[in-house]
């Protein structure tokens, strides 16, 4: 069960091991546009001794100086990843509760709304989920093009086959979302 996922799951952290091994940090764009890179790098502290007090000072190092955390940005990409695919579809989610005069919160992966509103966000909430992933290009196929327009001297494993579960299910899903 969930091989599809854990296959996945181990192509991220093997792409962004390949990203690392070249002291870069990982970084895409999420399917609204918002860049994002991971700031795992070591930190370069100076330490200052005055009359009264001892403090160490953090020194901000340009991204193409830094040091880069291979091993953090292998471990830290699938599950940072996934979190911007949840974010992506939560923001679709609240523009079309907006559009449809719906009042909506959110914190994470939870959605709220009147009660009276909740047949109508749970419409909404699967309809923007299989509009994020049956796009083209795909998740995947997107953000391989990214990490090959970035690092184009880099070669990169081959997305994953895709399991056999049908998208568009989650529509007709009782516990899709709570």
């Amino acid at each position: 069960m969930f091989g599809s996922a854990r296959g996945i799951m181990s192509w991220l952290a093997d792409c962004a091991r390949v990203v690392a091994a070249g002291n870069a940090p990982v970084s895409w764009s999420s399917p609204l546009g918002l860049p994002i890179m991971q700031p795992y790098h070591k930190l370069s502290l100076t330490n200052i001794q005055t009359a009264t007090q001892s403090f160490a000072v953090v020194a901000q190092d340009s991204p193409d100086s830094c040091q880069w955390l291979k091993a953090r940005q292998r471990s830290a990409f699938p599950p940072n990843f996934i979190h911007s695919i949840d974010s992506t579809h939560m923001m679709m989610t609240a523009s079309a509760c907006s559009q449809a005069g719906i009042t909506f919160a959110g914190v994470h992966d939870s959605f709220w709304t009147h009660a009276g509103h909740v047949p109508a966000m749970n419409k909404l909430l699967r309809d923007k989920f299989v509009e994020l992933h049956t796009r083209e290009p795909d998740l995947l196929q997107d953000l391989l093009g990214q990490l090959q327009a970035q690092h184009p001297g880099l070669e990169f494993p081959p997305i994953p086959a895709r399991g056999e579960l049908s998208v568009a299910s989650v529509r007709n899903s009782r516990y899709f979302f709570s």
